[in-house]
């Protein structure tokens, strides 16, 4: 709102902005980085309908905030309110408590039906080899979040950092150690020389 002048209300300076511009800046600045933002999100959620909602939260939130971007770096903005929304709702999620561990330990679908192939199974069966499924799914999630963000989706170190909420230097080391990792399987399942 504006500042009281005489009783009256007149605009201040910081004008918020109007449905077209805010509907334009969207278009410009956050659309392209909606593939960006799935990957990210099906990386942290390990779910495609889980991430699906964390992009849709973050899209709305970012839509919101529109007049409070400055147009300078959008991924990394929008990957800043990803990962705290991410957060918010891993916050109020509260776990399901399991007394019996063994009972997940290889669920079957009901009334003998097939398991649904997920889009990463599929995608992962036309890229990766089965050798190379098995050392990605191997590694710890800390180090296999880095590998797929870096290695498979293209983000950049800081962008990496910035979706996970860590320091640059901590995704360098993990993905070091995930490549590593990575390639001693490979040897010693003689996939690699």
């Amino acid at each position: 709102m504006g500042e009281r002048h005489n009783g009256q209300v007149q605009p201040s300076d910081a004008s918020p902005m109007s449905d077209a511009a805010r509907r334009e800046a969207f278009a410009r600045h956050v659309e392209p980085e909606i593939p960006v933002l799935l990957r990210v999100a099906r990386t942290l959620t390990g779910s495609a309908a889980d991430a699906e909602d964390l992009v849709q939260e973050t899209l709305i939130r970012a839509y919101r905030a529109m007049d409070q971007f400055d147009g300078a770096h959008p991924r990394a903005w929008l990957l800043t309110i990803l990962r705290n929304t991410g957060s918010n709702l891993r916050r109020r999620t509260r776990p399901d408590l399991v007394e019996d561990w063994n009972a997940l330990a290889d669920p079957k679908p009901a009334f003998g039906a097939e398991r649904p192939e997920t889009p990463q199974d599929a995608v992962l069966v036309d890229v990766l080899d089965e050798e190379l499924e098995r050392a990605i799914n191997a590694l710890d999630a800390r180090f296999r979040a880095v590998l797929v963000m870096v290695d498979v989706h293209g983000l950049s170190y800081a962008e990496c950092a910035e979706a996970l909420g860590i320091p640059v230097g901590t995704v360098m080391s993990r993905l070091s150690r995930a490549r590593d990792r990575m390639r001693k399987h490979l040897k010693a399942t003689g996939r690699l020389s």
